[in-house]
């Protein structure tokens, strides 16, 4: 096994990644930005090295850096946690040209999944299900837009090949609007991504978001953690998940997974992956894969017993999978909600030093925070500063042991998200389970 993991990320996944190699007498080194020196996760690794000031381009996007840092410490593997780089082929490759492990699939199938087309390509050879779209990326012809468009059928939505996070789309309802719409996404595609490609989907008026976990090793063995609902987002970001998804039959989630699995089998897939669907009239429609971990990867953790950044750390070494499908089994319900430093419903950031911090507990309550009382929150990145996972034999007792984590959890100092899980714990739609990406934003009355 590694003898010394280079952990290139921050906040909870960092100490995520952390404890996952101390368990398994890994040592570690964490890189930082001046902002996060006093990180607990830092405090905590065996090294840790500052690689740039607080701009997480002079910082973890810094390619250079890390790779950097790898060298001085002797480090053999890097794990990218979820984020950042972590979906990014160029570094994938260099720091496999740099002599070290990345735990994660090859550059080449992060590229090949990372840009939207070719990786809807791949999966219609696969035989996933897609979203009726554009045959591959837009052309500059505006006949041959407008044509396309009319097959599908509106209302549509234009799509950056090299998007993700929520960004590089824009919904489209009339013709008249179809032009302007793809030349201003393209030139935001440009912009953000560096990658002017575009393509063209059958809008979706109200689908759940339902993904499928997937693990796979050096040696063509795949398996499949069964799925997770994340349809409650905002701005196309989720916010709670849970596994398993509910009201979808049982064969159709596990007929699908299985797929999923064999489409990992037919590009060589190694390590954790997750592909995403959106589910609209009993069909599934594959919409992304995401070459890496997921931040909600605790809830399929706490259904089977799997700790999936472990089996990454194997897969990345070269290790076959200890356990095949048919010894995984589903065990219960679990739930995240994901905290975040921000107003509770319009979402403004709200950076600054945590005056109080108690944490829940109780049976089933998982929490994986690097925050503390006087930690400060830095302006720099993400708002999330934890996640709280409930676990429960049935899906009513994980609502019902959120409900009682997220009533007995303190933060003070700074705002939080707290007080609209609370309200959706108790929302009647989300206890019937089944609720619609788009639920959040019309409950709040905004458009996120």
């Amino acid at each position: 096994m590694f003898d010394k993991i280079l952990i290139a990320n921050r906040g909870e996944i960092a100490l995520r990644i952390l404890r996952a190699c101390q368990e398994m007498g890994i040592k570690t080194v964490t890189v930082h930005s001046k902002a996060d020196a006093e990180a607990k996760y830092v405090a905590l690794s065996d090294e840790s090295v500052c690689i740039g000031p607080a701009p997480s381009n002079l910082s973890y996007l810094n390619i250079q850096a890390i790779i950097s840092a790898a060298e001085v410490t002797d480090a053999q593997a890097i794990h990218p946690g979820y984020g950042f780089l972590s979906e990014n082929a160029d570094f994938a490759e260099r720091v496999e040209k740099s002599g070290f492990t990345f735990i994660g699939p090859n550059s080449e199938t992060i590229r090949l999944m990372g840009d939207k087309v070719s990786a809807k390509e791949a999966m219609k050879k696969a035989g996933v299900p897609c979203v009726p779209g554009s045959d591959g990326a837009l052309t500059d012809e505006p006949s041959e837009i407008l044509a396309s468009a009319k097959k599908i059928g509106y209302p549509i939505i234009i799509k950056a090949s090299g998007g993700g996070g929520g960004r590089g789309m824009r919904v489209v309802h009339t013709e008249a609007a179809l032009l302007n719409s793809v030349a201003m996404t393209k030139s935001e595609a440009q912009a953000t991504f560096g990658n002017p490609v575009v393509y063209m989907e059958k809008f979706l008026e109200n689908p759940r978001h339902i993904e499928f976990q997937i693990l796979a090793d050096q040696h063509k063995n795949v398996v499949h953690l069964w799925d997770r609902d994340c349809s409650l987002q905002r701005r196309h970001q989720k916010i709670i998940e849970e596994a398993p998804a509910p009201g979808v039959p049982e064969r159709q989630k596990n007929k699908l997974a299985v797929r999923c699995a064999d489409a990992c089998k037919k590009i060589g897939y190694v390590g954790a992956g997750t592909f995403e669907f959106l589910y609209e009239n009993s069909e599934f429609y594959f919409i992304e894969m995401n070459t890496r971990l997921q931040v909600e990867h605790p809830v399929t953790e706490s259904i089977t017993g799997v700790d999936l950044v472990q089996e990454q750390i194997k897969a990345a070494f070269g290790e076959k999978l200890s356990f095949r499908q048919k010894d995984l089994k589903i065990n219960g319900h679990s739930i995240e909600c994901r905290i975040n430093a921000e107003d509770p419903y319009n979402f403004t950031p709200s950076p600054g030093t945590i005056t109080r911090f108690h944490f829940p507990g109780g049976p089933g309550i998982r929490i994986d925070t690097h925050a503390y009382s006087g930690y400060k929150v830095p302006s720099y990145y993400d708002s999330m500063i934890g996640k709280i996972i409930a676990t429960g034999s049935t899906r009513e007792q994980a609502i019902a042991r959120m409900r009682i984590a997220l009533s007995e959890i303190v933060i003070e100092g700074i705002k939080t998200n707290i007080p609209l899980h609370r309200d959706l714990m108790n929302d009647l739609a989300y206890k019937n389970g089944g609720v619609s990406i788009h639920y959040l934003e019309k409950k709040l009355g905004v458009k996120l």
